[in-house]
Protein backbone atom coordinates (compact mmCIF):
# COMPACT_ATOMS: atom_id res chain seq x y z
CA UNK A 1 0.00 0.00 0.00
CA UNK A 2 1.06 3.03 -0.50
CA UNK A 3 2.24 5.13 2.77
CA UNK A 4 2.82 8.82 2.20
CA UNK A 5 4.12 9.34 5.63
CA UNK A 6 6.76 6.53 5.85
CA UNK A 7 7.72 6.83 2.51
CA UNK A 8 8.25 10.96 3.74
CA UNK A 9 10.14 9.79 6.64
CA UNK A 10 12.35 7.65 5.09
CA UNK A 11 13.68 9.75 2.25
CA UNK A 12 13.22 13.07 4.43
CA UNK A 13 13.96 12.30 7.62
CA UNK A 14 14.18 16.06 8.80
CA UNK A 15 10.47 16.69 7.81
CA UNK A 16 9.55 14.13 10.19
CA UNK A 17 10.41 15.61 13.28
CA UNK A 18 9.35 18.99 12.48
CA UNK A 19 6.56 20.24 14.59
CA UNK A 20 2.72 18.64 13.77
CA UNK A 21 1.70 22.06 13.24
CA UNK A 22 4.25 22.14 9.89
CA UNK A 23 4.33 18.47 9.36
CA UNK A 24 0.30 17.95 9.68
CA UNK A 25 -0.73 20.51 6.84
CA UNK A 26 2.11 19.40 4.61
CA UNK A 27 1.47 15.33 5.06
CA UNK A 28 -2.29 16.08 3.59
CA UNK A 29 -0.87 17.78 0.69
CA UNK A 30 1.17 15.50 -0.03
CA UNK A 31 -1.44 13.04 0.28
CA UNK A 32 -3.82 14.61 -1.84
CA UNK A 33 -1.18 15.36 -4.37
CA UNK A 34 -0.71 11.71 -4.28
CA UNK A 35 -4.00 10.50 -3.76
CA UNK A 36 -3.01 8.34 -1.43
CA UNK A 37 -6.86 7.10 -0.54
CA UNK A 38 -7.44 6.49 -4.44
CA UNK A 39 -4.02 4.53 -5.08
CA UNK A 40 -4.91 2.39 -1.86
CA UNK A 41 -8.16 1.36 -2.58
CA UNK A 42 -6.70 0.47 -5.99
CA UNK A 43 -4.78 -1.56 -4.92
CA UNK A 44 -7.05 -3.53 -2.26
CA UNK A 45 -9.40 -3.88 -5.02
CA UNK A 46 -6.70 -5.32 -7.60
CA UNK A 47 -3.77 -6.94 -4.83
CA UNK A 48 -4.48 -10.75 -5.67
CA UNK A 49 -3.14 -9.39 -9.67
CA UNK A 50 -0.33 -10.90 -11.71
CA UNK A 51 2.00 -7.94 -12.80
CA UNK A 52 0.82 -7.91 -16.53
CA UNK A 53 -3.01 -8.38 -15.77
CA UNK A 54 -2.79 -5.45 -13.32
CA UNK A 55 -0.84 -3.04 -15.94
CA UNK A 56 -3.88 -3.74 -18.00
CA UNK A 57 -6.01 -2.95 -15.02
CA UNK A 58 -4.00 0.31 -14.38
CA UNK A 59 -4.23 1.18 -17.91
CA UNK A 60 -7.73 0.64 -18.33
CA UNK A 61 -8.53 2.85 -15.47
CA UNK A 62 -7.65 5.42 -17.57
CA UNK A 63 -8.37 4.24 -20.39
CA UNK A 64 -4.88 3.85 -21.72
CA UNK A 65 -3.59 2.79 -25.11
CA UNK A 66 -0.76 2.68 -27.42
CA UNK A 67 -0.52 3.17 -31.23
CA UNK A 68 2.29 1.28 -33.29
CA UNK A 69 2.82 -0.13 -36.32
CA UNK A 70 2.61 -3.95 -36.51
CA UNK A 71 5.95 -3.73 -38.61
CA UNK A 72 7.48 -1.33 -35.76
CA UNK A 73 6.30 -4.18 -33.40
CA UNK A 74 8.78 -6.51 -34.62
CA UNK A 75 11.51 -4.86 -34.23
CA UNK A 76 10.96 -6.02 -30.31
CA UNK A 77 13.31 -8.77 -30.11
CA UNK A 78 10.96 -11.63 -28.74
CA UNK A 79 13.98 -14.02 -26.79
CA UNK A 80 17.25 -12.57 -25.74
CA UNK A 81 19.12 -10.00 -23.84
CA UNK A 82 18.08 -6.80 -25.08
CA UNK A 83 18.23 -2.82 -23.24
CA UNK A 84 15.41 -1.18 -24.06
CA UNK A 85 15.84 2.80 -23.69
CA UNK A 86 13.06 5.50 -24.22
CA UNK A 87 12.26 9.03 -23.30
CA UNK A 88 9.95 9.84 -20.24
CA UNK A 89 7.19 11.77 -21.20
CA UNK A 90 4.94 11.05 -18.08
CA UNK A 91 6.85 9.90 -15.30
CA UNK A 92 4.30 7.24 -14.70
CA UNK A 93 2.13 5.59 -17.22
CA UNK A 94 4.79 5.60 -19.67
CA UNK A 95 6.66 2.72 -18.22
CA UNK A 96 3.24 0.91 -17.72
CA UNK A 97 2.77 1.55 -21.11
CA UNK A 98 6.50 0.01 -21.98
CA UNK A 99 5.50 -2.92 -20.12
CA UNK A 100 2.29 -3.86 -21.56
CA UNK A 101 3.64 -3.33 -25.06
CA UNK A 102 6.83 -5.53 -24.69
CA UNK A 103 5.30 -7.83 -22.70
CA UNK A 104 3.09 -8.80 -25.65
CA UNK A 105 6.14 -9.94 -27.41
CA UNK A 106 7.81 -11.28 -24.25
CA UNK A 107 7.12 -11.95 -20.51
CA UNK A 108 11.06 -12.01 -19.50
CA UNK A 109 11.17 -8.47 -19.17
CA UNK A 110 12.02 -5.83 -15.79
CA UNK A 111 12.15 -2.16 -15.63
CA UNK A 112 13.69 -0.07 -13.64
CA UNK A 113 11.70 1.42 -11.45
CA UNK A 114 11.29 4.71 -8.90
CA UNK A 115 10.31 4.16 -5.37
CA UNK A 116 6.81 5.44 -6.42
CA UNK A 117 6.74 2.36 -8.81
CA UNK A 118 7.72 0.37 -5.84
CA UNK A 119 4.87 0.92 -3.85
CA UNK A 120 2.47 -0.78 -6.45
CA UNK A 121 2.92 -4.50 -4.84
CA UNK A 122 1.44 -6.38 -7.46
CA UNK A 123 4.21 -4.59 -10.08
CA UNK A 124 6.96 -5.77 -8.21
CA UNK A 125 7.59 -8.63 -10.07
CA UNK A 126 8.72 -6.73 -13.31
CA UNK A 127 10.34 -3.89 -11.36
CA UNK A 128 14.15 -3.48 -10.77
CA UNK A 129 14.75 -1.03 -7.77
CA UNK A 130 16.80 1.92 -8.70
CA UNK A 131 18.98 3.20 -5.46
CA UNK A 132 21.76 5.72 -6.30
CA UNK A 133 21.76 7.18 -2.86
CA UNK A 134 24.41 4.99 -1.18
CA UNK A 135 27.21 2.70 -2.99
CA UNK A 136 25.72 -0.43 -1.95
CA UNK A 137 22.21 0.34 -3.57
CA UNK A 138 24.18 1.22 -6.93
CA UNK A 139 26.25 -1.82 -6.48
CA UNK A 140 22.93 -4.02 -6.19
CA UNK A 141 21.16 -2.24 -9.16
CA UNK A 142 23.78 -2.65 -11.46
CA UNK A 143 24.18 -6.58 -10.24
CA UNK A 144 20.70 -7.10 -10.75
CA UNK A 145 20.47 -5.48 -13.83
CA UNK A 146 23.54 -7.61 -14.97
CA UNK A 147 22.45 -11.00 -14.04
CA UNK A 148 19.03 -10.33 -16.01
CA UNK A 149 20.71 -9.44 -19.22
CA UNK A 150 23.11 -12.43 -18.65
CA UNK A 151 19.46 -14.61 -18.04
CA UNK A 152 18.55 -13.60 -21.84
CA UNK A 153 15.91 -11.09 -20.50
CA UNK A 154 14.67 -7.74 -21.68
CA UNK A 155 15.72 -4.33 -19.45
CA UNK A 156 13.98 -1.16 -19.86
CA UNK A 157 15.70 1.86 -18.94
CA UNK A 158 14.46 5.62 -18.79
CA UNK A 159 18.05 7.23 -19.48
CA UNK A 160 17.06 10.73 -17.73
CA UNK A 161 16.02 9.33 -14.52
CA UNK A 162 13.12 11.53 -14.30
CA UNK A 163 10.75 12.78 -16.35
CA UNK A 164 10.73 14.86 -19.70
CA UNK A 165 10.38 18.89 -19.44
CA UNK A 166 9.70 21.89 -21.40
CA UNK A 167 12.63 22.83 -23.54
CA UNK A 168 12.69 25.73 -26.16
CA UNK A 169 12.73 22.76 -28.79
CA UNK A 170 9.43 21.13 -26.95
CA UNK A 171 8.66 18.40 -24.27
CA UNK A 172 12.08 16.69 -24.10
CA UNK A 173 14.08 14.75 -21.72
CA UNK A 174 16.62 16.39 -19.91
CA UNK A 175 20.73 14.77 -20.13
CA UNK A 176 20.81 10.94 -20.24
CA UNK A 177 22.52 8.90 -17.69
CA UNK A 178 25.42 6.59 -19.66
CA UNK A 179 24.00 3.48 -16.67
CA UNK A 180 22.79 1.81 -19.83
CA UNK A 181 25.37 1.02 -21.70
CA UNK A 182 27.47 0.06 -18.63
CA UNK A 183 24.84 -3.20 -18.53
CA UNK A 184 25.07 -3.40 -22.11
CA UNK A 185 28.93 -3.50 -22.65
CA UNK A 186 28.98 -5.94 -19.45
CA UNK A 187 26.56 -8.10 -21.37
CA UNK A 188 26.88 -7.40 -24.90
CA UNK A 189 23.30 -6.43 -24.95
CA UNK A 190 21.98 -4.26 -28.41
CA UNK A 191 20.06 -1.35 -27.40
CA UNK A 192 16.49 -0.91 -28.86
CA UNK A 193 15.16 2.89 -28.83
CA UNK A 194 11.99 3.57 -28.05
CA UNK A 195 9.86 6.80 -28.19
CA UNK A 196 7.23 7.66 -26.46
CA UNK A 197 4.94 10.44 -27.65
CA UNK A 198 2.70 12.43 -24.81
CA UNK A 199 2.61 14.64 -22.39
CA UNK A 200 1.77 16.01 -18.72
CA UNK A 201 -0.07 19.14 -18.07
CA UNK A 202 0.90 22.34 -18.70
CA UNK A 203 0.68 23.77 -15.11
CA UNK A 204 2.94 21.09 -13.96
CA UNK A 205 5.57 22.38 -16.50
CA UNK A 206 4.98 25.62 -15.43
CA UNK A 207 5.43 25.00 -12.01
CA UNK A 208 8.27 23.10 -12.92
CA UNK A 209 9.91 25.72 -14.74
CA UNK A 210 9.58 27.74 -11.03
CA UNK A 211 10.55 25.03 -8.61
CA UNK A 212 11.39 21.77 -10.59
CA UNK A 213 11.19 19.45 -7.15
CA UNK A 214 7.83 20.20 -8.02
CA UNK A 215 7.06 18.18 -10.75
CA UNK A 216 8.07 15.15 -8.87
CA UNK A 217 5.48 15.78 -5.97
CA UNK A 218 2.95 16.09 -9.10
CA UNK A 219 3.51 13.32 -11.58
CA UNK A 220 0.69 11.25 -9.60
CA UNK A 221 -1.45 13.98 -9.65
CA UNK A 222 -1.05 14.21 -13.29
CA UNK A 223 -1.33 10.25 -13.81
CA UNK A 224 -5.20 11.33 -12.68
CA UNK A 225 -5.68 13.90 -14.37
CA UNK A 226 -5.05 11.28 -17.81
CA UNK A 227 -8.20 10.20 -19.46
CA UNK A 228 -8.82 8.15 -23.07
CA UNK A 229 -5.32 8.57 -24.50
CA UNK A 230 -4.29 6.18 -27.33
CA UNK A 231 -0.51 6.67 -27.04
CA UNK A 232 1.62 6.87 -30.11
CA UNK A 233 4.93 4.70 -30.15
CA UNK A 234 7.65 4.71 -32.39
CA UNK A 235 10.19 1.85 -32.27
CA UNK A 236 12.99 1.53 -33.94
CA UNK A 237 15.61 -0.98 -35.27
CA UNK A 238 18.67 -2.66 -32.64
CA UNK A 239 21.51 -1.12 -32.42
CA UNK A 240 24.16 -3.64 -31.97
CA UNK A 241 26.58 -2.47 -29.10
CA UNK A 242 29.35 -2.51 -31.71
CA UNK A 243 27.90 -0.45 -33.41
CA UNK A 244 27.18 2.19 -30.40
CA UNK A 245 30.61 1.77 -29.47
CA UNK A 246 32.60 1.79 -33.00
CA UNK A 247 33.50 4.97 -33.08
CA UNK A 248 35.76 7.48 -31.74
CA UNK A 249 33.22 10.03 -30.13
CA UNK A 250 33.00 11.27 -26.60
CA UNK A 251 30.80 8.71 -24.80
CA UNK A 252 29.01 11.96 -23.91
CA UNK A 253 28.69 12.71 -27.37
CA UNK A 254 26.80 9.24 -28.45
CA UNK A 255 24.51 9.95 -25.61
CA UNK A 256 23.35 13.11 -27.20
CA UNK A 257 23.42 11.18 -30.55
CA UNK A 258 21.23 8.46 -28.69
CA UNK A 259 18.47 10.77 -27.52
CA UNK A 260 18.18 12.56 -30.87
CA UNK A 261 17.88 9.26 -32.67
CA UNK A 262 14.77 8.63 -30.68
CA UNK A 263 13.58 12.07 -30.96
CA UNK A 264 14.02 11.71 -34.46
CA UNK A 265 11.87 8.25 -34.66
CA UNK A 266 8.33 9.73 -35.11
CA UNK A 267 9.60 12.02 -37.69
CA UNK A 268 10.97 8.87 -40.02
CA UNK A 269 14.59 10.44 -40.04
CA UNK A 270 17.44 8.33 -40.98
CA UNK A 271 18.98 6.60 -38.30
CA UNK A 272 22.09 8.16 -36.57
CA UNK A 273 23.46 4.98 -36.18
CA UNK A 274 23.97 1.28 -37.69
CA UNK A 275 21.34 -0.60 -36.97
CA UNK A 276 19.85 -4.88 -37.86
CA UNK A 277 16.89 -5.77 -38.83
CA UNK A 278 15.10 -7.15 -36.64
CA UNK A 279 14.82 -11.18 -36.18
CA UNK A 280 11.07 -12.39 -36.80
CA UNK A 281 8.65 -13.22 -34.28
CA UNK A 282 7.88 -17.01 -33.45
CA UNK A 283 5.25 -19.17 -35.19
CA UNK A 284 2.54 -20.56 -33.47
CA UNK A 285 3.86 -23.80 -32.00
CA UNK A 286 0.28 -26.06 -32.64
CA UNK A 287 0.50 -25.32 -36.20
CA UNK A 288 4.51 -26.38 -35.69
CA UNK A 289 3.44 -29.43 -34.43
CA UNK A 290 0.71 -30.14 -36.63
CA UNK A 291 3.03 -29.50 -39.68
CA UNK A 292 6.00 -31.79 -38.63
CA UNK A 293 3.34 -34.78 -37.70
CA UNK A 294 2.78 -34.65 -41.77
CA UNK A 295 6.85 -35.15 -42.15
CA UNK A 296 8.90 -38.91 -42.13
CA UNK A 297 9.90 -38.86 -38.45
CA UNK A 298 13.63 -40.70 -38.41
CA UNK A 299 13.01 -41.34 -35.00
CA UNK A 300 12.71 -40.46 -31.31
CA UNK A 301 15.72 -40.09 -28.71
CA UNK A 302 15.33 -41.71 -25.02
CA UNK A 303 14.16 -38.54 -23.65
CA UNK A 304 11.54 -37.73 -25.87
CA UNK A 305 12.95 -35.50 -28.65
CA UNK A 306 11.28 -36.17 -32.32
CA UNK A 307 14.00 -36.39 -35.16
CA UNK A 308 11.64 -35.52 -38.47
CA UNK A 309 12.57 -34.81 -42.31
CA UNK A 310 10.84 -32.28 -43.93
CA UNK A 311 10.30 -31.64 -47.08
CA UNK A 312 10.40 -27.75 -48.11
CA UNK A 313 7.02 -26.08 -48.44
CA UNK A 314 6.02 -22.72 -49.29
CA UNK A 315 4.02 -20.84 -47.14
CA UNK A 316 5.44 -23.01 -44.25
CA UNK A 317 5.45 -22.19 -40.22
CA UNK A 318 8.32 -24.83 -39.96
CA UNK A 319 10.47 -23.00 -42.76
CA UNK A 320 9.57 -19.36 -41.30
CA UNK A 321 10.58 -21.02 -37.86
CA UNK A 322 13.32 -22.32 -39.33
CA UNK A 323 14.93 -19.52 -41.18
CA UNK A 324 14.05 -17.15 -37.61
CA UNK A 325 16.15 -19.84 -35.57
CA UNK A 326 18.59 -20.24 -37.85
CA UNK A 327 19.21 -16.17 -37.95
CA UNK A 328 18.57 -15.86 -34.42
CA UNK A 329 21.54 -18.18 -33.78
CA UNK A 330 23.78 -17.25 -36.84
CA UNK A 331 24.07 -13.94 -35.23
CA UNK A 332 24.75 -14.86 -31.43
CA UNK A 333 28.01 -16.06 -32.72
CA UNK A 334 28.45 -13.38 -35.47
CA UNK A 335 27.09 -14.24 -38.16
CA UNK A 336 23.87 -14.16 -39.61
CA UNK A 337 22.18 -12.68 -42.77
CA UNK A 338 20.70 -9.62 -41.18
CA UNK A 339 17.21 -10.40 -42.31
CA UNK A 340 14.06 -11.16 -40.66
CA UNK A 341 14.63 -14.98 -41.63
CA UNK A 342 17.76 -16.97 -42.70
CA UNK A 343 16.05 -18.64 -45.43
CA UNK A 344 17.76 -18.99 -49.30
CA UNK A 345 16.80 -20.17 -52.93
CA UNK A 346 18.92 -23.86 -51.97
CA UNK A 347 15.96 -24.82 -48.99
CA UNK A 348 13.78 -25.59 -52.25
CA UNK A 349 15.84 -28.01 -53.26
CA UNK A 350 16.92 -29.84 -50.16
CA UNK A 351 15.37 -32.05 -46.92
CA UNK A 352 15.54 -30.59 -43.84
CA UNK A 353 16.23 -32.18 -40.85
CA UNK A 354 14.44 -31.04 -38.34
CA UNK A 355 14.57 -31.51 -33.89
CA UNK A 356 11.40 -31.22 -32.42
CA UNK A 357 10.80 -30.98 -28.24
CA UNK A 358 7.23 -32.11 -28.05
CA UNK A 359 7.34 -31.39 -24.36
CA UNK A 360 8.00 -27.87 -25.16
CA UNK A 361 6.66 -27.31 -28.28
CA UNK A 362 10.21 -26.26 -29.19
CA UNK A 363 12.06 -26.44 -32.93
CA UNK A 364 15.44 -27.48 -31.50
CA UNK A 365 17.68 -27.57 -34.12
CA UNK A 366 18.28 -28.75 -38.24
CA UNK A 367 20.64 -29.26 -40.57
CA UNK A 368 19.92 -29.07 -43.98
CA UNK A 369 20.39 -32.38 -46.29
CA UNK A 370 20.89 -32.49 -50.39
CA UNK A 371 21.37 -35.92 -52.32
CA UNK A 372 23.40 -34.17 -55.24
CA UNK A 373 22.79 -36.67 -57.67
CA UNK A 374 19.00 -35.66 -57.38
CA UNK A 375 19.97 -31.62 -56.87
CA UNK A 376 22.23 -31.47 -59.86
CA UNK A 377 20.10 -33.68 -61.90
CA UNK A 378 16.97 -30.77 -61.39
CA UNK A 379 19.61 -27.66 -60.99
CA UNK A 380 23.34 -28.68 -62.01
CA UNK A 381 26.02 -28.11 -60.16
CA UNK A 382 25.24 -24.84 -59.02
CA UNK A 383 22.57 -26.27 -57.63
CA UNK A 384 24.51 -26.93 -54.42
CA UNK A 385 24.73 -24.40 -52.32
CA UNK A 386 28.36 -25.63 -51.56
CA UNK A 387 28.97 -24.61 -55.24
CA UNK A 388 28.15 -21.26 -55.04
CA UNK A 389 31.38 -20.68 -52.37
CA UNK A 390 33.71 -23.22 -53.87
CA UNK A 391 34.05 -24.13 -57.63
CA UNK A 392 34.11 -28.18 -57.79
CA UNK A 393 37.32 -29.65 -59.76
CA UNK A 394 36.39 -32.88 -62.29
CA UNK A 395 37.98 -34.73 -59.96
CA UNK A 396 35.11 -34.47 -57.64
CA UNK A 397 32.00 -34.72 -59.73
CA UNK A 398 31.77 -38.31 -59.82
CA UNK A 399 32.06 -38.43 -56.33
CA UNK A 400 29.26 -37.08 -56.00
CA UNK A 401 26.47 -39.37 -57.30
CA UNK A 402 26.04 -41.30 -53.72
CA UNK A 403 26.73 -37.77 -51.72
CA UNK A 404 25.19 -35.97 -49.74
CA UNK A 405 25.78 -32.33 -49.16
CA UNK A 406 25.36 -31.17 -45.07
CA UNK A 407 24.58 -27.16 -44.02
CA UNK A 408 23.32 -24.67 -42.46
CA UNK A 409 22.85 -26.46 -39.05
CA UNK A 410 22.30 -25.20 -36.09
CA UNK A 411 21.14 -25.53 -32.14
CA UNK A 412 19.14 -22.58 -31.07
CA UNK A 413 21.01 -20.70 -28.22
CA UNK A 414 18.17 -21.81 -25.56
CA UNK A 415 19.15 -25.36 -25.91
CA UNK A 416 23.01 -24.90 -25.70
CA UNK A 417 25.12 -27.16 -23.67
CA UNK A 418 22.77 -30.02 -23.95
CA UNK A 419 22.92 -33.30 -26.19
CA UNK A 420 20.97 -31.58 -29.01
CA UNK A 421 24.11 -31.48 -31.88
CA UNK A 422 24.37 -35.12 -30.65
CA UNK A 423 20.41 -35.66 -31.39
CA UNK A 424 20.50 -34.35 -35.33
CA UNK A 425 23.65 -36.95 -35.76
CA UNK A 426 21.50 -39.13 -34.16
CA UNK A 427 18.73 -38.07 -37.34
CA UNK A 428 21.91 -38.00 -39.94
CA UNK A 429 22.75 -41.78 -38.75
CA UNK A 430 19.25 -42.50 -39.23
CA UNK A 431 19.20 -41.10 -42.84
CA UNK A 432 21.92 -42.76 -43.51
CA UNK A 433 20.73 -46.10 -42.29
CA UNK A 434 17.82 -45.67 -44.19
CA UNK A 435 19.22 -44.74 -47.62
CA UNK A 436 22.73 -47.22 -47.46
CA UNK A 437 23.75 -46.38 -50.97
CA UNK A 438 24.84 -42.81 -49.62
CA UNK A 439 28.54 -43.23 -49.47
CA UNK A 440 30.09 -39.40 -48.42
CA UNK A 441 28.71 -36.82 -46.93
CA UNK A 442 30.45 -33.38 -47.72
CA UNK A 443 29.36 -29.67 -46.80
CA UNK A 444 30.85 -25.97 -45.29
CA UNK A 445 31.36 -25.52 -41.99
CA UNK A 446 32.17 -21.86 -40.55
CA UNK A 447 34.61 -19.95 -38.68
CA UNK A 448 33.43 -17.46 -36.86
CA UNK A 449 34.75 -13.74 -38.22
CA UNK A 450 34.44 -13.07 -34.30
CA UNK A 451 37.71 -14.66 -33.25
CA UNK A 452 40.45 -12.98 -32.99
CA UNK A 453 42.68 -13.35 -36.53
CA UNK A 454 45.17 -15.12 -35.02
CA UNK A 455 42.61 -17.99 -34.09
CA UNK A 456 40.91 -17.98 -36.96
CA UNK A 457 44.90 -18.35 -38.56
CA UNK A 458 45.59 -21.29 -36.62
CA UNK A 459 42.01 -22.96 -37.07
CA UNK A 460 42.68 -22.81 -40.44
CA UNK A 461 46.38 -23.83 -40.90
CA UNK A 462 46.06 -26.97 -38.19
CA UNK A 463 43.25 -28.73 -40.48
CA UNK A 464 44.39 -27.81 -43.80
CA UNK A 465 47.72 -29.59 -42.73
CA UNK A 466 46.35 -32.46 -41.05
CA UNK A 467 42.85 -33.04 -42.62
CA UNK A 468 43.78 -31.16 -46.04
CA UNK A 469 42.63 -32.45 -49.57
CA UNK A 470 43.75 -30.54 -52.86
CA UNK A 471 42.67 -31.06 -56.16
CA UNK A 472 39.16 -31.71 -55.63
CA UNK A 473 37.71 -27.83 -54.74
CA UNK A 474 39.10 -24.27 -54.88
CA UNK A 475 37.51 -21.82 -52.87
CA UNK A 476 35.90 -18.79 -54.15
CA UNK A 477 37.22 -16.02 -52.32
CA UNK A 478 40.45 -17.95 -50.38
CA UNK A 479 41.57 -17.45 -47.09
CA UNK A 480 44.89 -16.76 -46.61
CA UNK A 481 46.55 -17.09 -42.77
CA UNK A 482 48.55 -13.84 -42.11
CA UNK A 483 52.26 -13.82 -41.66
CA UNK A 484 52.27 -13.69 -38.24
CA UNK A 485 49.88 -16.56 -37.84
CA UNK A 486 52.56 -19.10 -39.70
CA UNK A 487 54.99 -17.37 -37.71
CA UNK A 488 52.44 -18.38 -34.32
CA UNK A 489 52.01 -22.18 -36.05
CA UNK A 490 55.52 -22.59 -36.39
CA UNK A 491 56.50 -21.81 -32.63
CA UNK A 492 53.22 -23.72 -31.61
CA UNK A 493 52.42 -27.39 -33.95
CA UNK A 494 55.41 -30.18 -34.33
CA UNK A 495 53.45 -30.75 -37.66
CA UNK A 496 53.79 -34.46 -37.51
CA UNK A 497 51.57 -35.36 -34.52
CA UNK A 498 47.62 -34.31 -34.70
CA UNK A 499 46.39 -35.78 -31.31
CA UNK A 500 49.70 -33.50 -30.12
CA UNK A 501 48.99 -30.43 -31.89
CA UNK A 502 45.20 -30.54 -31.23
CA UNK A 503 46.36 -30.20 -27.33
CA UNK A 504 48.82 -27.27 -28.21
CA UNK A 505 45.77 -25.77 -30.43
CA UNK A 506 42.93 -26.18 -28.10
CA UNK A 507 45.46 -23.96 -25.31
CA UNK A 508 46.57 -21.48 -27.24
CA UNK A 509 42.76 -20.98 -28.67
CA UNK A 510 41.97 -20.89 -24.53
CA UNK A 511 44.43 -17.98 -23.93
CA UNK A 512 41.90 -16.32 -26.47
CA UNK A 513 38.53 -17.28 -24.63
CA UNK A 514 37.48 -19.00 -27.74
CA UNK A 515 37.73 -22.50 -28.33
CA UNK A 516 37.30 -25.04 -31.49
CA UNK A 517 34.03 -24.77 -33.50
CA UNK A 518 31.92 -27.54 -32.29
CA UNK A 519 31.69 -29.30 -35.63
CA UNK A 520 35.51 -28.88 -36.85
CA UNK A 521 36.23 -31.53 -33.77
CA UNK A 522 33.10 -33.62 -34.24
CA UNK A 523 33.99 -33.88 -38.04
CA UNK A 524 37.62 -35.18 -37.28
CA UNK A 525 36.50 -37.27 -34.14
CA UNK A 526 34.02 -39.07 -36.28
CA UNK A 527 36.29 -41.21 -38.80
CA UNK A 528 39.22 -43.08 -38.91
CA UNK A 529 42.28 -41.44 -40.39
CA UNK A 530 42.21 -40.33 -43.73
CA UNK A 531 38.51 -40.59 -43.32
CA UNK A 532 37.09 -36.72 -43.18
CA UNK A 533 39.13 -34.20 -45.38
CA UNK A 534 38.61 -30.16 -45.72
CA UNK A 535 39.09 -29.67 -49.14
CA UNK A 536 39.82 -25.69 -49.32
CA UNK A 537 38.73 -22.52 -46.75
CA UNK A 538 36.65 -19.61 -48.16
CA UNK A 539 35.37 -16.18 -46.60
CA UNK A 540 31.71 -15.86 -46.69
CA UNK A 541 30.76 -11.97 -47.25
CA UNK A 542 27.29 -12.91 -46.75
CA UNK A 543 27.34 -14.25 -43.34
CA UNK A 544 29.40 -11.97 -41.65
CA UNK A 545 32.59 -12.98 -43.42
CA UNK A 546 32.79 -15.99 -41.77
CA UNK A 547 35.17 -18.78 -42.61
CA UNK A 548 33.88 -21.84 -44.34
CA UNK A 549 36.12 -24.71 -44.40
CA UNK A 550 34.76 -27.55 -47.04
CA UNK A 551 34.72 -30.81 -45.26
CA UNK A 552 33.86 -34.18 -47.13
CA UNK A 553 33.35 -37.48 -44.80
CA UNK A 554 33.75 -40.78 -46.60
CA UNK A 555 31.15 -42.84 -44.70
CA UNK A 556 32.43 -46.15 -44.80
CA UNK A 557 34.98 -44.56 -42.71
CA UNK A 558 32.69 -43.80 -39.85
CA UNK A 559 34.17 -45.41 -36.30
CA UNK A 560 32.48 -48.50 -35.65
CA UNK A 561 31.74 -46.84 -32.02
CA UNK A 562 30.40 -43.56 -33.70
CA UNK A 563 28.32 -46.01 -36.05
CA UNK A 564 26.71 -47.57 -33.30
CA UNK A 565 26.40 -44.88 -31.21
CA UNK A 566 24.48 -42.73 -33.87
CA UNK A 567 22.86 -45.49 -35.74
CA UNK A 568 22.29 -47.93 -32.65
CA UNK A 569 20.72 -45.61 -29.86
CA UNK A 570 17.60 -44.39 -31.88
CA UNK A 571 14.05 -45.43 -31.19
CA UNK A 572 12.74 -45.41 -34.69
Amino acid sequence: MLNIEALVSEKYPALAHKPAVLKTPVMQLLRHLFHEDEVNQFLHTHQDLGAFEFTDKVLEHFRISYLVSAREKENIPSEGRVVIVSNHPLGTLDGLVLLKLVGEVRRDIKILANDLLWQFAPLRPLLLPVDNLTQSGYRKTVREVTECLKKEQAVIIFPAGEVSRATATGIKDGAWQSGFVHFARKTNAPILPIHLNSKNSAIFYSLSMIYRPIGGLMLVNEMFKKNAEDMPVRIGELIPLERFDNNELPLKTRLKLLRKHVYRLPKNKKSLFVTEKPIAHPEERQLLRRELRKAECLGQTQDGMHIYLFDYASDSPVMRELGRLRELTFRRVGEGTGQRYDLDSYDRNYKHLVLWDDEALELVGAYRIGECASVIRANGLQGLYAASLFSYQPELEPMLENAIELGRSFVQPRYWGRRSLDYLWYGIGAYLKSRPHIDRMLGPVSISAKLPQIARDLLVIYYRHYYGLEKLAKANAPYSPSDAGFGEAQRLFCFKDAREDFIALKERLDLYGVTVPTLYKQYTELCVDKGVHFLDFSVDADFGYCIDGLVMVNVADIKAKKRQRYMGELNT
